[in-house]
C-alpha cells in the first residue's frame, strides 16, 4: 500500500500524459513552452484569478510574491508556528522577521485570536513594522480567512495565502488560492495536484504584480530586452515537461479526483469518528485532502500505532513532529513552548493515514481495522 499511490494515478493517466511528453520532446520548446501558458491560463480560471505565474516550486512561490511586495529587513511577517517550513523561511531568507503564530487544534490551522495578539505584541515592543500575514492552508483544508482577512484589514496588513496544500478546497464555492492580496500553490508531487518534479505558481488579480511576477522568476528581466535586468530576481521557471505532465492531471483533478478525496475522507470519518479525533472541516468549507489527520491520545500512543501499522505494511506519517519555533534555524528567536500550546500538542498527537483519489473503500476498511483493532 503506498501513502500517496502516484503509481495508480499514471496508470490510470498514462495515455495522456506520456502523449503530453512527447509533444514536448518533439517541439524541443522545454523552457516556457505553450503549456505552461496553458496551464497559468486554466489554473488562473479555476481558483478564480486574474493572473497564473508559474515558477520553479512552492517555496519559490512564496519568495517571488514577498518580493513583488518589496519585504525585507525590518519588516515582520506572521505564519503559522505548525506547517512546513518554507511559510517562515522565505521571510528570513529575504532578511524580514518571521512571527510564529500558535494554531487552532481543530483545524491545524492559524488561530485568528492568536495571531491578532502576536500583531499586537509587535506593535506593542515597536521593533518591526508588521507588513503580512501568511495563512497556511494544512493538509487540505483553507484557512479561516473569514476572520483573517477583517484582521489584516484592521491593521493595514498584506495577505499571502500559502496554498501548497490546499489547492482545490474551498469557502462557500470560493476556492483556494483566491484568498488575500495573494496566493501560491506547489505542485510537489505529493501535492493534490503534483507533477513530476518540483513546481509552483502565485496568484494575483494586480497586473503589476503579474509583470513583476514574471520579471522577478526570470532573474528581473525587463519585459521589452531580455539582456536589461532591472532588478535582483531569481531563475525559477516551471519547465515545459512538468507543465505538459500537470495539464492532463489538473483535468482529472477538477473532474473527479477532489470528489473522489472528499469520499475516501468521509469513508475513514464515518469508521474512526467514536474511536479517534476525527479532522475538523468548517461549516461552508471544502478540504482538498493533502492529508487526512486523526490525533491520539499522546505521542505514546501515536508511536505506538504508528508502529502497529507499520507492522501490517501501511504506511502513515506525521506531519509535523515539531513546530517552526522548535527547528534548530530558529533557536535564536529563544521561543518557548508555553507560546504554542496546540503547537506543541499536535506535534504530539497528529498521525497521518493513506489519502489520495485511488484508494477504495476495501482499502479504507484494511486500515480501520488495524487502527481500531
Amino acid at each position: 500500500m503506498q501513502f500517496r499511490d502516484l503509481k495508480a494515478q499514471y496508470k490510470a493517466l498514462k495515455t495522456e500524459i506520456d502523449a503530453g511528453i512527447q509533444a514536448v520532446i518533439d517541439s524541443s520548446a522545454f523552457i516556457l513552452g505553450k503549456p505552461v501558458a496553458e496551464l497559468e491560463d486554466k489554473l488562473a480560471a479555476y481558483v478564480g484569478r486574474k493572473h497564473c505565474v508559474a515558477c520553479g516550486n512552492g517555496t519559490d512561490a512564496l519568495q517571488l510574491a514577498l518580493m513583488t511586495w518589496g519585504i525585507g529587513p525590518g519588516d515582520a511577517v506572521f505564519t503559522s508556528d505548525f506547517t512546513y517550513f518554507a511559510s517562515a523561511g522565505t521571510a528570513s531568507i529575504l532578511g524580514a522577521a518571521p512571527v510564529l503564530v500558535d494554531i487552532d487544534l481543530a483545524t491545524f490551522n492559524m488561530s485568528p485570536a492568536a495571531l491578532e495578539q502576536q500583531i499586537q505584541r509587535v506593535l506593542a515592543e515597536g521593533k518591526l513594522a508588521p507588513k503580512v500575514i501568511v495563512p497556511v492552508d494544512l493538509f487540505g483544508q483553507p484557512a479561516d480567512y473569514d476572520s483573517i482577512l477583517p484582521i489584516a484589514e484592521k491593521y493595514g496588513l498584506k495577505v499571502l495565502e500559502d496554498g501548497a496544500q490546499g489547492f482545490g478546497g474551498s469557502i462557500r464555492d470560493k476556492r483556494a488560492c483566491s484568498f488575500g492580496n495573494m496566493s501560491t500553490t506547489s505542485f510537489f508531487p505529493a501535492k493534490p495536484l503534483g507533477c513530476y518534479g518540483d513546481g509552483g505558481a502565485v496568484f494575483t488579480d494586480s497586473d503589476e504584480e503579474d509583470a513583476r511576477l514574471r520579471s522577478l522568476r526570470a532573474q528581473g528581466k525587463s519585459p521589452v530586452d531580455k539582456y536589461d535586468n532591472r532588478e535582483i530576481g531569481m531563475n525559477s521557471r516551471l519547465d515545459t515537461l512538468q507543465a505538459a505532465i500537470l495539464l492532463p492531471k489538473f483535468r482529472a483533478f477538477a473532474d473527479h479526483e477532489l470528489d473522489d478525496v472528499n469520499r475516501v475522507a468521509d469513508w475513514y470519518t464515518q469508521r474512526l469518528q467514536n474511536r479517534f479525533v476525527t479532522p475538523t472541516v468548517l461549516p461552508g468549507f471544502l478540504s482538498s485532502w493533502a492529508q487526512y489527520t486523526i490525533l491520539l491520545e499522546d505521542r505514546a500512543a501515536r508511536d505506538a500505532m504508528q508502529a502497529r501499522l507499520k507492522g501490517q505494511g501501511i504506511p502513515s506519517m506525521v506531519y509535523y513532529p515539531r513546530g517552526l519555533h522548535q527547528q534548530e534555524a530558529y533557536r535564536w528567536m529563544d521561543l518557548c513552548d508555553d507560546l504554542y500550546p496546540n503547537t506543541v500538542e499536535a506535534t504530539k498527537r497528529v498521525l497521518s493515514l493513506p489519502m489520495h483519489p485511488y484508494l477504495t473503500e476495501s482499502d479504507v476498511e484494511q486500515i480501520c481495522k488495524v487502527l481500531l483493532g
